[in-house]
């Protein structure tokens, strides 16, 4: 068992006593000095998860420090063996599925199969970046000069600055940690202030499966130390997943260093149901991408694009199922939604919610009422679905919750430009059986991620992910992308010096 991780479940299930919470620096657990910090359930916020207090300055100056100096070493160990490394915290993750699952559930309100599922798929993202050390490490070109041949190697890129969202607490670091250190690189992460647990979950694992002192460090702090960690002038290279309006900061701040940045933003994905759809199929797989998660995915689909001839029918199918979904404790069996995040994340949406059913234009389908009932206490929402009669901010602002807007549209085209009425192209999805409209779907809708007939959220650590418009920012995540972040090319000119010209 990781040393850190105590006693996670008992016979029953997950035992309620508060977890310890720790910074992993240079090496060492260690409990930090600085604001105390209380992890509370958001599905109960008088129930706590976690207690520790905040990393200081200092700390950052010394988990740099020793990322700088264990660099050399890292980046010179052979790729196989990072990769095993890999391999093994991938099996202690699944050896602790249930218990972090469950934890995850608890600290972060998903329901508990969507905290097992996260955690599943942190294993599987660090299983397929250690089976990179067996692919190509560069490529060799011809020269226009006899004898020569030209290289091209990939290099780490040195200190990274990990910077990840509360939303999957283990599955994005994951997608982001082991490419980097895969390729050699160390890492300093911060975690969101939310969801620490999980974050020291996945240090727990990395360090059992022996990673070296001071190439992973993990400091719990608040976002001006995050600020810091991007600033710091020990860091070579910067990648965030967050909110649009910090991560335009972090592009500014890196543009005036001169660093490199990668960063996965904000996201308004459309699904669009044509009349040709299975509306049976696009109801399921709408509604799983409204309101797992309770829609707080930067995938979720938040806007909704139907074809006029199936509109009215599929909007009824679609609120009815909507209604009927259970909301409630996530670890409770038989629970289809939890809560979000945080009250705060609760009281946000509900006004955004009120102030949008207020104006003209503004449908409310089904929910957008606050609940009148004991889970008032915690931070839940009902599935929310509103049509719109134009353009209103419910269909272009972010709002992070279990809310979905709909517009009617007349014909493909009208449906096509609908869906890709936004400032953000993360993902979309298209349903229907018409080969033309998906070829028209993939040539006209600007997204990063296309779904046809399935929704818009879900991604495979083995494909790219992300970048269009204003949803990022730099070379892309996961799969072989990864490798042009967290790598930098070496141009090689090999030609033997005894060579000569016959």
């Amino acid at each position: 068992m990781p040393q850190n991780a105590g006693s996670s479940a008992t016979a029953g299930g997950l035992s309620r006593s508060a977890r310890s919470l720790r910074h992993l620096i240079a090496g060492e657990w260690r409990s930090g000095d600085g604001d105390e910090l209380v992890d509370v359930n958001p599905a109960r916020p008088h129930e706590t998860v976690a207690v520790g207090r905040l990393a200081q300055d200092r700390d950052l100056d010394q988990a740099v420090d020793a990322a700088r100096d264990v660099f050399p070493r890292w980046a010179a160990t052979p790729h196989h063996l990072r990769a095993r490394i890999l391999d093994r915290a991938a099996d202690i993750l699944d050896a602790y599925t249930e218990p972090w699952g469950e934890e995850l559930s608890w600290e972060e309100g998903k329901t508990r199969a969507e905290g097992i599922g996260e955690v599943r798929r942190a294993a599987e993202i660090l299983r397929y970046h250690a089976s990179e050390a067996s692919r190509p490490a560069g490529e060799v070109f011809a020269s226009p000069r006899p004898g020569e041949q030209i290289q091209v190697i990939h290099r780490p890129l040195g200190v990274i600055a990990v910077v990840t969202p509360f939303n999957f607490p283990v599955a994005i670091p994951a997608w982001k940690i082991a490419p980097a250190l895969g390729y050699g690189n160390v890492v300093v992460w911060k975690p969101a202030g939310l969801v620490p647990l999980l974050a020291v979950r996945l240090a727990e694992a990395l360090v059992e499966a022996g990673l070296p002192e001071g190439v992973l460090s993990l400091l719990i702090g608040d976002g001006a130390l995050g600020g810091r960690l991007v600033e710091h002038p020990g860091v070579d290279a910067v990648t965030f997943t967050g909110s649009t309006s910090v991560g335009r900061g972090l592009i500014a701040a890196c543009g005036r260093l001169a660093r490199p940045v990668q960063t996965e933003m904000g996201g308004k994905n459309a699904a669009v149901v044509l009349s040709d759809a299975d509306l049976e199929l696009a109801a399921d797989e709408v509604l799983a991408g409204a309101f797992r998660a309770a829609g707080q995915k930067c995938t979720a689909t938040s806007r909704l694009v139907v074809e006029e001839p199936v509109a009215d029918e599929f909007l009824a199918l679609l609120t009815e199922r909507a209604a009927a979904l259970r909301v409630g404790d996530p670890l409770e069996e038989g629970t289809e939604m939890g809560p979000v995040v945080s009250l705060k994340a609760r009281d946000d949406i509900q006004r955004a919610v009120d102030a949008g059913t207020a104006r003209a234009g503004v449908d409310l389908l089904t929910g957008g009422r606050p609940y009148d009932d004991e889970r008032m206490r915690g931070a839940f929402l009902p599935p929310t679905v509103v049509e719109l009669a134009g353009d209103d901010p419910l269909w272009r602002e972010e709002l992070f919750g279990p809310v979905l807007s709909v517009r009617r549209a007349r014909d493909i085209r009208e449906a096509f430009t609908l869906a890709d009425d936004s400032d953000y192209g993360l993902s979309a999805a298209v349903f229907t059986d018409d080969l033309r409209a998906v070829a028209a779907a993939t040539e006209q809708v600007d997204v990063g991620v296309l779904h046809i007939n399935s929704e818009t959220a879900g991604a495979d650590p083995h494909v790219p992910f992300g970048r269009a418009k204003q949803s990022a920012y730099g070379p892309k995540e996961q799969g072989r992308a990864a490798r042009e972040f967290f790598t930098r090319t070496k141009t090689v000119y090999v030609r033997p010096s005894q060579w000569r010209e016959q």
